[in-house]
């Protein structure tokens, strides 16, 4: 959960999440979006592959990155886990 939250406290991973939401995109799409080295970039997919938020497929030399929604959809049940209201223990007499 820390590699999630890491990778999302950063503004460009969040954009690139935001991307990748409404299609899959080649490595070079996401270069083209962003004005940012190759090298900046990458960094940036690695720290999402690493909190398993992207899914890479490279076909020859083509490397196409997607969500991977089921990490996204954890996140969200276990913060809906986190902010539940809980029980407070009742006072004994």
């Amino acid at each position: 959960m820390n590699e999630i939250f890491k990778a999302l406290a950063d503004p460009t991973r969040r954009e690139i999440l935001r991307v990748l939401r409404e299609q899959e995109r080649s490595a070079g799409e996401l270069s083209d979006l962003f004005p940012l080295a190759k090298s900046t970039l990458s960094g940036h997919f690695n720290v999402l592959k690493a909190a398993d938020l992207i899914i890479q497929d490279k076909r020859g030399t083509t490397i196409t990155y997607c969500l991977n929604t089921s990490v996204f959809e954890d996140v969200v049940a276990h913060l809906f886990d986190f902010f539940a209201p809980r029980e407070t223990p009742k006072e004994t007499i």
